[in-house]
């Protein structure tokens, strides 16, 4: 009878053992997946270099570009804007206040809400790589921070005049393309974004991003090294060209673009070819982990919206079953002025009352599933004892 009571107790024993391991590898496994499900928010930062009148289409290509991820649902609290003039309010601009991107005037860029955060002389090389970096004095307003963390997707955009390995701002100075890789390095050092969308509307843009070496980093310029980027068309009533090439065939394709939208970054890549554009597009995706065809354009032009979800009822009261100015039949009451209801936020504190029901309250114990399997087993193991000292 010993011999088959040894196997009992080993079976037992060894079920015990893995039971443990099983359930812990089981919710690491989940934490895990939870953790890597990508991307929780989006922020773009959208750039114009330049200045003066004749270059009236940069700020065009730029505001093009902050009116479709504002339709696309990131918030202006979530992009840094950055002009280095103004157009709307300049002084040969014969309509005030509007900026158009197509001589036809179909879309006014400009819109009634644009909230410029960086404009005229504080679009400069330092404030740029100061708002990448996260570098920023103390008292600068959180309207002008990249508050982004290791969950964020962002959206850099730039445009302006550009040559090999450089980027003019405001034809008074010029950032390289070795800063700007190295701006991108400290970003992912100081785990500040997920994954980055560069796009750069300039002469030789593709020169720009050549030298990036950080990862998840996905980059397309409008023109390779020794080309010119070039405009798109003139309005004659401005007299100066109002958009690039690039950026009017990208926001053609933008405007097309639904929050559910099924399109890919590999469909954006394509939406200016040589034919078209006169240039040649770079696209880089090397440093990029995931595979284009798959990664939704809404990625990074649209916005992750967080949802809470709640298990609690929550009571609607008909406002349209009272009668006419508030009034209510209260039978032998009569009619009386039904009081408003009054919402307020929930208190961040808990008030003194619910404290004292929770010092009063019979706490509940609640068990864990490793202790009832491990409980289980233990019991198992000793009816298994019992009956086997009884039998002999």
């Amino acid at each position: 009878m010993a011999a088959p009571m040894r196997r009992i107790l080993y079976t037992t024993v060894i079920f015990i053992g893995f039971a443990f391991p099983c359930s812990t590898l089981h919710q690491d496994e989940y934490v895990e997946s939870f953790f890597k499900s990508g991307h929780t928010n989006n922020w773009a930062v959208l750039v114009c270099t330049s200045r003066f009148w004749f270059n009236y289409r940069h700020v065009a290509n730029t505001l093009s570009i902050y009116r479709s991820v504002k339709r696309l649902g990131i918030p202006d609290s979530q992009i840094i804007l950055m002009l280095a003039d103004d157009m709307a309010c300049n002084a040969r601009n014969p309509r005030p206040a509007t900026v158009f991107n197509n001589a036809n005037q179909h879309i006014n860029v400009y819109g009634d809400d644009v909230e410029v955060d960086y404009r005229g002389y504080e679009v400069t090389v330092e404030n740029f790589i100061r708002i990448l970096t996260g570098r920023l004095p103390p008292g600068t307003p959180r309207s002008k921070r990249l508050m982004t963390d290791d969950r964020s997707n962002i959206l850099v955009y730039m445009t302006g005049h550009g040559g090999e390995g450089f980027l003019k701002f405001q034809d008074a100075e010029e950032i390289s393309n070795v800063e700007l890789a190295h701006a991108f390095q400290q970003m992912w050092q100081k785990r500040r974004y997920h994954e980055v969308l560069y796009i750069i509307d300039t002469c030789q843009a593709v020169s720009m991003f050549q030298l990036f070496y950080s990862p998840n980093i996905l980059a397309v310029g409008s023109s390779q090294v020794g080309e010119d980027s070039l405009s798109h068309h003139v309005d004659p009533a401005i007299g100066v060209y109002i958009i690039d090439r690039y950026t009017y065939y990208a926001l053609e394709f933008l405007e097309k673009i639904t929050p559910t939208s099924k399109k890919t970054m590999a469909d954006f890549f394509k939406v200016c070819p040589q034919h078209v554009c006169r240039s040649t597009p770079g696209v880089r995706t090397n440093l990029f982990r995931r595979d284009i065809t798959k990664v939704p354009i809404t990625d990074f032009f649209g916005s992750v919206r967080n949802v809470e979800l709640s298990a609690m009822t929550i009571p609607l009261n008909n406002e349209t079953d009272r009668g006419e100015g508030g009034r209510q039949n209260k039978g032998e009451e009569g009619d009386r002025m039904e009081q408003p209801e009054h919402y307020r936020f929930v208190e961040q504190f808990p008030s003194i009352e619910e404290t004292r029901e929770k010092e009063t309250a019979v706490p509940q114990v609640k068990f864990s599933g490793q202790f009832l399997v491990a409980s289980s087993a233990f019991l198992a193991l000793v009816v298994i004892v019992v009956f086997g000292r009884l039998a002999s």
